[in-house]
């Protein structure tokens, strides 16, 4: 019997320069590129398959389907699903881990040299002419700061974390690292939350978002940090009570901060990190390089193609 595959919103996965064409050839497939809240139940309500990246599927919404029994999550954070809801209904939730990696280590460390050296900065006012003007062979209008010989604390230690490591160490940094659970991995050195902030000159969040760190990098951890560390995030917004880093930055108690994720995206106008000192945001593109998404796409056709064949993969849970 033939499978009916609703993908809620590929706009974002494939903007028109992938293919839909092997999911397709799986079953009945209708692509979305959006999906308004209001109108999941009624576009999925047939779907034995349902594929979403960041439209909520809540216990009610799912409750409320009966022919669904799979979730594919285009993704690996999968807060998006009540996964505990569709677990008791017996409704697969897959994921798609590690595509994204190489990806999110580049970003991480062009929000850090951005930081450091203010490339894009300088390099406009040369497009604006004023090396031209200039008395001097060269000019900076910020300090430029060295990284080889820093101190680069990564929270959270899994796939990406690890690679962020290796990058790290190439660019001579020194590297700490914190986990939750305990972990190996010389020459990083692990050690505490509180004893890596105090000493790490930057401070690079690669952990998943869970009911038990949401907000955990909070003013009072936000003091702990030395005036001069710098702080990226391109894992999830709600990791940092915004409010408190917008503080911190515009009273000169941090020396920046790079944002790839924020807790709502998009930000209203009004929203405080938007015009805070020294913070680089990037509208949540980590993920999205065409390398990434290719292989993002493959793993969605691989994980439905395993359901059906009652081998899955990728499963979400216990």
């Amino acid at each position: 019997m033939t499978k009916s595959i609703v993908v809620l919103d590929g706009h974002a996965l494939n903007p028109g320069d992938l293919s839909w064409s092997e999911l397709e050839a799986l079953g009945h497939c209708v692509v979305y590129e959006h999906t308004p809240p209001e109108l999941v139940l009624e576009r999925a309500r047939e779907a034995d398959i349902i594929l979403t990246n960041k439209t909520l599927l809540t216990a009610t919404t799912i409750a409320a389907l009966p022919r669904l029994k799979y979730i594919g999550v285009l993704a690996t954070g999968v807060n998006v699903v009540d996964v505990a809801a569709a677990r008791q209904r017996g409704i697969l939730v897959t994921n798609v881990p590690a595509y994204s990696t190489p990806s999110v280590v580049q970003l991480t460390f062009a929000l850090l040299l951005e930081l450091t050296l203010h490339v894009g900065h300088h390099a406009q006012t040369v497009r604006d002419g004023r090396w031209c003007q200039s008395q001097d062979f060269c000019y900076w209008d910020y300090p430029l700061v060295e990284i080889a010989g820093l101190t680069f604390g990564i929270v959270g230690y899994g796939r990406i974390g690890k690679a962020v490591a290796t990058v790290a160490r190439a660019f001579g940094m020194n590297v700490l690292a914190y986990n939750t659970s305990p972990k190996t991995d010389p020459p990083t050195q692990f050690t505490d939350l509180e004893s890596l902030l105090a000493t790490s000159d930057v401070v690079s969040l690669h952990c998943p978002l869970t009911a038990a760190n949401q907000g955990f990098i909070n003013a009072e951890r936000l003091a702990l940090m030395k005036p001069t560390a710098y702080l990226l995030n391109t894992a999830r917004g709600p990791l940092i009570d915004e409010q408190a880093l917008a503080d911190a930055l515009n009273e000169g108690r941090l020396a920046g901060a790079g944002l790839d994720v924020l807790s709502q995206e998009p930000p209203s106008p009004d929203y405080p990190l938007l015009k805070a000192k020294n913070c680089l945001i990037t509208p949540h593109i980590a993920w999205a390089t065409y390398a990434a998404r290719q292989r993002l796409m493959e793993t969605v056709v691989a994980n439905v193609r395993a359901f059906l064949a009652g081998q899955p993969t990728n499963v979400v849970g216990p």
